[in-house]
Parts: C-alpha cells; structure tokens; sequence
C-alpha cells in the first residue's frame, strides 16, 4: 500500500488555520488582560537590567514606576523618545514588548469582531425562532376549537361510561376523575348525551370517540411543531400512544355475542345484564387477573383514568395558547 504524502503548504495552511480559529474564539476579555498585563512584566524586567543598557534623559529616574511608564509608552506604541534602548538586550526587549503589544492587540480586535458575528448570528437565528414560533402559534390557535370539540366529546363520553344511568344528566355531564370500577357497570346502556340520540351501548360511543380523537392528536403532532408546547406536545403523545396500546376494544364490543355464541344467554340484552351485575358486585381492586372475565373492563377503567386526565391537561394547555 502506498502512503499518501502530505503537502507541506497545505498542512501549514491547514494549522495555521486552526490557530486562527482557536484564537478567535477566545473571549476579547482575556486579550485585554494579557494586554496590560505585559506593562508590569516588562517593566520588571526593564527594572532588573544592568545600568547602561538605556538612555536616561536629565533627571529621569531609574524606580519601577519610571520603567512602568517607559513598558505604557512602548507596548502602546508612543515612543515618546525621553527612555531609549541603547544596548542589544534593552533594544530586544522593547522590540519583543512592541510585538507582544501590536500581537495582542491584534487578536483582541478579532476576537471583538468574532464576538460581533457570533452576536449578529444568535439575534438572527433568534428572531427566525420567534417568527418561528409565532406562526406555529397561528397554526394551533386555528386547530383549538376543533381540539377542544373532540375532547370535550371524549370527556362527555367518559362520564356516561362512569356513572350509573340513573344518575347520569343531560344539564351536566362533568365528568368525575375519582368513579370506581362498579360505577361502570352501565356502559353498555345508551349514554343519555344531548348530542347523542342512538341507542348504542355507551362504550361503543367512547372507543370510537377515543379512536377519532387519537387520529385527530396524532395529525396535529405532524402539522404543527409542538415541540414549542413540550408539555403539551407529551400529553398529546401519551394520548395517542395509550389508545393505540388499548387492546381490549373488540372484546369490550364482541362480549355480549360471545356469551350468545356460547349458550350462556339468549339475548344481547339479558348478555349486557350480565355483565353489569358483574361489573356491581366485584370486590377486589381494579387490576387484571388471569381468568378474570372482566378484564376488559378493567383495562377500560385504567385507560379512561389516565386519558381523561390527560384530555383535562391538553384542553387547559390549549385554552391557556388561546386566550
């Protein structure tokens, strides 16, 4: 195999590159520091050098303010001319001190200008977030009233399935996040709901209202950056995620024919009484057992449970982005 020679140039090139990039990412403000903190270096140094090596004007002192002000004038590039080099090691050190200066100097203006750009790119990358986030904001602001339609369906469908007909009202269908698993025992009657006149078992209403609105949460996931909403955005997920993962819906709809299919009742309804006397007198706590005929139910209980809350959270985060 035959190894790739490297270009000399380039690879200067290429360092010397990256020096620059280094450099210009350090701050303006460690610049300036090194900057004036070579005057009392140098002037140290000035102060520790043999007699002669300097011209001395009359009456100018030989202390370490004098050579303070001598590294000012010098790293600063006055040169004022009362302090000269006269000698090789003076005449080098002030030359090194003027380098120190000008390099030091230099690599603080590009930092300033680097600092400049990486400013003028946040203020642009910000206002692109803002008028980002406000159209995202216009986008869902349209899709609430929909929103809030379909989860004010859903929550009305879930106090129908949680509260015995006999208490059920069409004034008020608030639904009441604290039912137990007996006050489901009339899910399969009709809901009693003003906007829902058939006479399908209440449940039936609720999988496919769940169903709609998962459908619903799930499109509004793909056309708006909800990401803006996180908490919202969670709820949402949790939401579809749940009702996708719910896997009792055909039994909860086929039970009542399987209990005809196998001649332990006659009729659909004498089957749904079944079930509901059941679902009054069951004692233990609400979690699924091996065998347990009403685990369907129970997975129901569960479910509502968590969704309704989450359908509370969502409609209060929506209504909060709206007003």
């Amino acid at each position: 195999m035959t190894k790739t020679k490297t270009n000399p140039i380039q690879y200067l090139s290429n360092k010397i590159r990256h020096f620059f990039h280094v450099v210009s990412n350090i701050r303006p403000l460690y610049w300036i520091c090194l900057y004036v903190a070579c005057m009392p270096i140098f002037a140290l140094i000035y102060y520790l050098m043999p007699d002669g090596q300097f011209r001395i004007p009359d009456g100018g002192r030989t202390d370490f303010g004098s050579w303070l002000y001598y590294s000012i004038v010098t790293i600063t590039t006055l040169g004022f001319g009362d302090y000269t080099p006269a000698h090789g090691w003076a005449q080098a050190v002030t030359a090194i001190e003027v380098m120190c200066g000008l390099l030091f100097l230099g690599f603080f203006l590009n930092a300033v200008g680097s600092m400049k750009s990486e400013i003028d790119v946040e203020s642009e990358l910000e206002k692109q977030r803002l008028v980002h986030q406000e159209s995202e904001k216009q986008k869902l602001i349209g899709n609430i009233p929909v929103m809030l339609h379909k989860l004010n369906r859903f929550l009305a469908y879930c106090y129908a399935v949680t509260t015995p007909a006999a208490k059920r009202k069409e004034e008020d269908t608030e639904y009441n996040p604290h039912f137990t698993l007996r006050d489901m025992a009339d899910l399969y009657k009709p809901t009693g709901l003003p906007f829902d006149a058939s006479v399908k078992p209440a449940v039936d209403g609720l999988l496919k209202c769940a169903n709609d609105t998962s459908l619903y949460l799930d499109g509004l996931q793909n056309r708006i950056d909800l990401t803006l909403w996180p908490e919202m955005m969670e709820d949402c997920f949790a939401f579809v995620a749940n009702t996708q993962l719910f896997d009792s819906e055909d039994e909860l709809v086929s039970q009542p024919l399987k209990m005809i299919t196998q001649g332990r009742v006659r009729t659909a309804a004498e089957a749904q009484a079944k079930i509901s006397d059941a679902i009054s007198s069951y004692t233990g706590p609400a979690k699924m057992t091996a065998g347990n005929e009403l685990n369907p139910v129970i997975e129901l209980f569960a479910y509502i449970k968590h969704n309704a809350e989450l359908a509370r959270r969502i409609q209060t985060a929506a209504t909060k982005i709206s007003s």
